[in-house]
């Protein structure tokens, strides 16, 4: 990822621990939860291997095809399970951003891959900018308190805590936006 390291090193912190405790949410008892998980996972990981600082590691060439094959195989997943509930159109749209991200970085000369900017198609970067700027909002309003049951507190394991889910989807659309905004 271009731009400053450190600011990259904190985004690969912030995705790869989203991607770890979505490994955790597999090991919930509701099965829609588990397969969620499991594509959040994913995303976290990928995107924190793909904001690796390229001062520090540069990719062969050969990974970034790698990287769009895999992620266009979780987005024909997330087309075929949104039949199924429109969450997973989110999925979708943040499978074919990282494509797209990854096909821009295929495309990109190697000597570029440090350059600020100009890689991607700025009217499509855009348009992923303001839904992923639009996630963001909306899924921070989410995690504002509502008012509390009358029934009290129920305790849930790790994997079945919705808030905990919810700032872990928030994590990683602000990750996504940080991405685009560097390209």
């Amino acid at each position: 990822m271009p731009g400053p390291v450190s600011t990259a090193w904190l985004l690969v912190a912030l995705c790869a621990a989203t991607g770890a405790y979505c490994l955790l949410r597999m090991r919930s008892g509701v099965e829609e939860q588990r397969r969620a998980a499991g594509g959040e996972a994913l995303m976290g990981f990928g995107m924190a291997a793909m904001a690796v600082p390229a001062a520090v590691f540069t990719p062969p060439r050969w990974a970034w095809p790698v990287y769009a094959a895999v992620f266009g195989a979780a987005a024909l997943r997330a087309l075929w399970t949104a039949r199924g509930g429109p969450y997973h159109l989110h999925h979708l749209v943040g499978s074919a951003a990282m494509v797209y991200m990854a096909v821009a970085m295929a495309v990109t000369p190697q000597a570029d891959h440090h350059a600020h900017g100009g890689t991607g198609v700025p009217l499509l970067t855009g348009v992923l900018l303001l839904y992923f700027v639009g996630y963001v909002l909306l899924s921070g309003a989410r995690l504002v308190p509502a008012a509390s049951s009358a029934g009290g507190p129920v305790a849930a394991g790790w994997g079945d805590r919705p808030e905990v889910a919810r700032a872990c989807r928030l994590s990683m659309g602000i990750g996504m936006v940080a991405m685009l905004l560097a390209m």
